[in-house]
This record gives structure tokens, sequence and C-alpha cells, in this order.
């Protein structure tokens, strides 16, 4: 809602690409071998992007990135580290992009997320989201 959003605190996305994938590594628990292909992805995207990190010191608490294109938002990587995980910071952080990206002209936000992930949809569904379709990956027999 626009009181949410009003309400969110106003944050600078990191400029520094190699720190926001720091970040978001270690949140998510992947694998470092990740960074040269994350770097290439993130560089490569082509409207305007927000690297968002939520830290507690140099401690990284949470990340996402947020992709304002027009009237649209699009959140992607959104991990909160897992041992601080239902205090609040995911949430925090996707009011603080979602904030960011409506003062740029933003006016619908939209995100993925996996259909069992119980806690985050709750968390979605808190700030409005709403469940538009389905999709699913297929492979060739064999592959």
């Amino acid at each position: 809602s626009d009181a949410q959003l009003d309400a969110a605190m106003d944050q600078i996305p990191l400029k520094d690409i190699s720190r926001f994938i720091g970040a978001s590594l270690k949140v998510s628990g992947s694998d470092v071998s990740l960074r040269p292909g994350l770097s290439e992805i993130i560089g490569a995207i082509q409207p305007e992007a927000g690297l968002f990190a939520l830290e507690k010191g140099t401690e990284p608490l949470a990340t996402l990135i947020c992709v304002h294109d027009g009237d649209l938002a699009g959140l992607f990587e959104i991990a909160t580290d897992r041992s601080v995980r239902n205090q609040g910071h995911g949430r925090h952080l996707i009011l603080s992009a979602l904030k960011w990206a409506r003062l740029r002209g933003a006016r619908e936000a939209w995100l993925q997320v996996e259909a069992d992930n119980a806690p985050a949809l709750a968390l979605y569904r808190s700030l409005g989201f709403d469940e538009v379709y389905r999709y699913h990956y297929r492979r060739p027999p064999g592959a």
C-alpha cells in the first residue's frame, strides 16, 4: 500500500556490483563459483537496476535486485540470511526497493517465487502481491 511505501526507509542502492554479489551469495548460501556469472548478468541488465543490501555492520542480512522499467518494477534474487529470517529484514528491504522504484515512476511490481516457499508467499501476500500465473520447466526425455 502507499502508506507502507511512504513509511519505508529511503535506502540508496549499492553501486558496487562486487559488494552486492558477495552479500547476495552469503545470504542465499550460494557457492562463490557463481560470482563471475552473476557479475556478468547484473552488468548486462538494461533497465535501471537497484542493488539493495541490508547490512548490520559489515554482515549482510538480506539482498534483492529491483529493476525499474517504465511503470513496472521487477524484484529478483530476494534472499534473507537463514540466521536472521522472520525478523522483518526481507519486508524492510522490499518496501525500500519498491519506494525507490515508485520515485522513478513505477506503479506496479512483480516477482517470481517457487510455489512451495510458504514463508515467502506469506510475506508477498502481506505486501499486496497476488498470484497471477504459474509455470514450470520441462526437459526432453533423457536430458
